[in-house]
């Protein structure tokens, strides 16, 4: 048998670790899964209150912002399903990240402004994503941000700005920040800053779905701005390959009392 010298063996080896090195990096589903569910008002659906009335010439910029009557949004539950809106739902830190989701398909996001109200009203924004701040309405707004990492803002946007403003924020937050407008005090909103894909805000059903997270343990953090945390310690296991249906959510009432 002809014997291979030490330099062949080398090059072999060269050979073999280089075409490893070419050949794609498969990600398995068997190490990833999904979760979904509702968050749910366990009682009787709370009737809205009136924050602005249609007409009230009291109220700045009448024209445009009491054109009708605006509900009170710090807390939305749907009368037909008692679904909670606007709650977010997120990894205080993601121990690992799916490949797809390592950056943002979406670099930018719109923030708007529609008859003196912020549209969305909750918003989760990652710090490679840049919000864009427009507004449709015919009288100035300002965008005042409150966050606690990253540098605030606080500008004039002119009357129908459709070209907007960017924002950007390149530190996580811990918590939700507020934006309001100071012209307009009751414009509220809040931007949530993650550094990673498992943050997000239930919708008008009070639906939440978050994909491709790690299998196993993943610990959430529950918050909603009348009751601020609503759990801090949420824990969703992930079966590796499946999505995990929590159904109901259910929270209290007393969990929104001020």
């Amino acid at each position: 048998m002809r014997k291979l010298n030490l330099n062949q063996i080398l090059i072999t080896a060269l050979l073999i670790s280089g075409f490893s090195f070419l050949s794609p990096v498969s990600v398995s589903a068997a190490e990833w899964g999904s979760v979904t569910g509702r968050f749910v008002y366990d009682g009787e659906a709370p009737k809205p209150t009136v924050q602005r009335q249609k007409g009230d010439p009291a109220v700045k910029d009448p024209a445009v912002c009491a054109a009708m009557d605006h509900l009170n949004n710090d807390l939305v539950v749907n009368p037909d399903n008692k679904g909670i809106a606007n709650v977010f739902m997120y990894m205080r830190r993601a121990k690992e990240v799916h490949p797809d989701l390592k950056e943002s398909k979406n670099k930018t996001l719109v923030f708007d402004q529609q008859g003196c109200t912020f549209k969305p009203h909750a918003l989760v924004v990652r710090t490679d994503q840049k919000v864009i701040v427009k507004s449709g309405d015919p009288v100035a707004h300002n965008t005042h941000t409150f966050p606690l990492k990253n540098q605030a803002v606080n500008f004039i946007l002119a009357p129908n700005d459709r070209e907007g403003k960017e924002v950007e924020n390149v530190i996580p937050e811990i918590l939700p920040m507020q934006v309001k407008c100071d012209i307009h005090p009751w414009m509220t909103a809040y931007w949530f800053v993650v550094d990673h894909p498992y943050a997000v805000v239930s919708d008008k059903d009070g639906r939440f779905t978050i994909e491709n997270l790690p299998a196993g343990k993943n610990d959430f953090r529950l918050w909603q701005e009348k009751a601020g945390y609503l759990d801090r310690k949420f824990v969703v296991n992930i079966k590796p390959g499946e999505t995990i249906d929590l159904g109901e959510v259910k929270f209290k009432p007393s969990q929104f009392k001020e």
